[in-house]
């Protein structure tokens, strides 16, 4: 996956704020495997993905329904960019580990 930026976190959230809280960190972990391998197919056939677009979270993000950004002192969207956030790091962590030799 390309690398995140804050716009990427921001349209992830604007996605989550159209969901229940119990699903949104499901959705998220869904997009971010989306951009994966939206990424992967355009570093191997130099075409963004059809559907996924070129391998950054908010291409994959803009494909859904997205509500407008909100302040921060919504405490909704607060808890949006917390869910985005923190399921990007372990997102991340876990992808990190996968790639470490053992040994």
């Amino acid at each position: 996956m390309r690398p995140v930026l804050h716009a990427d976190v921001v349209a992830a959230a604007r996605v989550l704020l159209t969901l229940p809280v119990e699903k949104r960190r499901a959705k998220m972990r869904e997009m971010l495997e989306q951009a994966a391998v939206a990424d992967v197919f355009r570093k191997r056939l130099k075409r963004g993905h059809p559907i996924w677009g070129n391998g950054c979270l908010m291409a994959v993000a803009s494909r859904h329904k997205m509500l407008p950004e909100r302040f921060l002192d919504d405490p909704d969207y607060c808890n949006c960019l917390i869910d985005a956030l923190q399921t990007l790091l372990h997102w991340q962590a876990e992808r990190a580990a996968l790639n470490r030799p053992n040994g």
